[in-house]
């Protein structure tokens, strides 16, 4: 395949021959960098006066992309982790482009050799018990809507599935009877199959039975039929987390995502003493080091923690009440 050299006809392909063809990269891996490339095109075009079929790779030069990302940061108040996303889709391009544009290699060179910024960490969300019981309450399973956001969210408080992962379900995914699982295909094309607890085996069976759906139809459909979307199921998840506040009063502290489900969902299974190896596999994470943000997260392993270690300025040894009365009191 032979790319036209100019900055237009190698950006198109760049989707169709490196992302499409090459990597066959995932839809929503496509999406987000579209999404980079839409953004850089409008400032471009808004900064320069240009439209984008007519940009050379001279205009696009590095302190043109600097001034890019910080308008993303400053004018789009985008945090600094979707600041270096937008980098790195424009750090692919670029490594791209220099195959075919070995003229501009010292441009190219330049732009390859813009840092992304360090960001803070921040501890991550999680529901408790007490809040996840509030929230799977708030739907109304007297109608339609109720019942199948009562199914949805338990699915996924219970499995911890990515949103993607969620909406992408199809009712053939859904394995009930003996050895019980959902099937998804996560991150990476990597298909795992995920166990269903009973009170998840008998939501899915009654919504099942109600919708009698073609097999390949969306398990979870909007009210059109047709498969969610990312932001039908964040206003889902946001209705019923405000019904829940009301009855619930720590939820109103906490920003509730879709993503935080999926926090809760593995900080259940590390307090009650999973291995960090079989919550990496039942999340689908690529390596196990990516379930250590949990034990930062989990006060309890810290309390528990601390309360094996001795006070500081205590002599080590065992207490012994010197008098059988004071020993009776230190009893009570």
């Amino acid at each position: 395949m032979k790319a036209s050299t100019s900055f237009p006809g190698l950006l198109e392909a760049f989707f169709t021959d490196r992302l499409m063809r090459q990597r066959q990269a995932s839809p929503n891996t496509i999406a987000g960098y579209r999404d980079s490339f839409r953004l850089l095109l409008g400032f471009a075009q808004q900064r320069l006066k240009k439209t984008p079929s007519k940009l050379t790779f001279q205009d696009l030069d590095a302190p043109f992309l600097g001034a890019f990302l910080d308008h993303l940061e400053k004018d789009r108040g985008n945090s600094t982790r979707t600041r270096n996303v937008r980098l790195a889709a424009i750090h692919s391009f670029f490594r791209y482009a220099a195959l075919y544009e070995p003229s501009h290699s010292a441009l190219i060179q330049r732009i390859l050799a813009m840092p992304s910024k360090r960001c803070d960490h921040a501890t991550i969300e999680f529901l408790s018990r007490p809040e996840i019981d509030a929230l799977l309450e708030a739907p109304d399973r007297a109608t339609w809507a109720g019942r199948r956001d009562y199914t949805l969210l338990l699915l996924t408080v219970q499995t911890g599935l990515r949103v993607s992962e969620l909406i992408g379900l199809q009712c053939h995914d859904i394995v009930l009877g003996n050895g019980a699982h959902v099937r998804c295909r996560g991150k990476g094309r990597k298909q795992r199959c995920t166990p269903l607890r009973k009170e998840a085996v008998a939501a899915l069976r009654s919504w099942l039975r109600e919708r009698d759906p073609h097999p390949s139809a969306p398990l979870f459909p909007n009210a059109r039929g047709g498969k969610l979307s990312r932001d039908g199921v964040e206003y889902i998840l946001a209705k019923h987390v405000n019904t829940a506040r009301g009855h619930c009063s720590s939820l109103k502290r906490k920003r509730v995502s879709p993503h935080v489900l999926r926090h809760s969902a593995a900080m259940d299974m590390l307090q009650h003493g999973i291995d960090r190896s079989v919550i990496a596999l039942w999340l689908g994470h690529e390596s196990v080091e990516t379930t250590q943000m949990y034990l930062h997260a989990n006060l309890e392993l810290k309390e528990q923690a601390l309360a094996k270690t001795a006070p500081l300025n205590v002599r080590p040894g065992r207490f012994r009440p010197d008098d059988s009365l004071l020993a009776f009191l230190k009893g009570l």
